[in-house]
């Protein structure tokens, strides 16, 4: 009986480990650990966004949400000059609401709403064809955080300092409420 309570409790032990390994490995890769593409088509480290709280944005040109443009510009303008910068995804997942080549798009959003804030090239955040930093950013067994799966053009994803996920928030949200600026103007602890 002793024998057979031994083994149970090195068998218990070992799966809590292993369980425990898994997780923590799930955990070491972050939002800097991925390079991604800009709208000009170099490739862009998202690790030179480290020490700086990162608002990550899918975006479309034909969307009812589009004019969030203009306070995503605004936010930038506010906050891009310290700790914290907004980065645009043009994605072409909901109704074809961007449908644009990366210069259509650059164009689009310089003449009509001024920005200045990084744009990527356009990519897929949700499918079979989900880019690797959206798999990251809407998978929780990724991210460490929660499942977040992306609703519609404008959805916003909140990452920290360090590259870690802090939330997300809902699309037609505006880019300027509370909840966003309050998360950019608290400090680091």
């Amino acid at each position: 009986m002793i024998r057979v309570s031994f083994f149970i409790k090195v068998i218990t032990f070992f799966i809590v480990a292993s369980l425990a390994y898994n997780y923590a490995s799930a955990q070491k890769r972050n939002f800097h650990d991925f390079t991604v593409q800009t709208i000009d088509g170099k490739e862009f480290p998202l690790s030179k966004l480290k020490g700086k709280k990162v608002l990550v944005v899918n975006v479309a040109s034909k969307c009812g949400l589009t004019p969030q443009y203009k306070q995503l510009q605004e936010l930038y303008d506010k906050y891009g000059k310290g700790n914290f910068t907004v980065i645009g995804f043009p994605a072409n997942n909901f109704r074809e609401q961007e449908p644009g080549t990366n210069e259509e798009i650059k164009e689009f959003c310089t003449s009509n709403y001024g920005v200045t804030f990084p744009v990527m090239s356009k990519i897929s955040v949700k499918g079979d064809s989900i880019a690797p930093v959206y798999k990251w950013l809407t998978t929780g067994s990724e991210n460490g955080k929660s499942d977040a799966e992306v609703t519609w053009n404008f959805q916003k994803f909140m990452i920290d300092e360090n590259g870690n996920w802090v939330g997300t928030v809902e699309p037609k949200t505006l880019p300027t409420d509370r909840v966003i600026t309050d998360w950019i103007e608290k400090r680091k602890q």
